[in-house]
């Protein structure tokens, strides 16, 4: 299997999530706008997004399943998320932040995993 069909989808599942994150929180660091205006803003910016899921899903379904783009989506939007949430709002991640993205992680695992038994 080549190593592009591998490597496509989660590259393009990386890139939608930097700019979806950026569509559903981005506006946080706003508040003084109308809130309209971020979200027709926001709209724009999931646009792109879109642009890049859609076929992320579509050619990763052929070497993934839909269980494992799904799972590969979750724990990229949460590596971005945290990436996001500190350089961006100036969050600080907790221990309890890590432990739930751990246990999100494990279940990725999992799900990659295969058949037990």
């Amino acid at each position: 299997m080549p190593s592009t069909a591998l490597l496509l989808p989660p590259l393009l599942l990386l890139a939608s999530n930097i700019f979806m994150t950026f569509a559903w929180y981005g506006h946080l660091k706003f508040e003084n706008k109308p809130l309209l205006l971020v979200i027709v803003a926001s709209w724009g910016i999931a646009f792109f997004e879109y642009c890049l899921a859609v076929p992320a899903n579509r050619y990763g379904h052929h070497v993934y399943s839909a269980a494992e783009l799904k799972v590969m989506q979750e724990v990229i939007t949460l590596v971005v998320f945290a990436i996001f949430s500190v350089a961006y709002l100036g969050e600080k991640l907790t221990i309890n932040h890590a432990i739930g993205f751990g246990l999100i992680v494990a279940g990725a695992f999992f799900v990659f995993k295969g058949p037990i038994g």
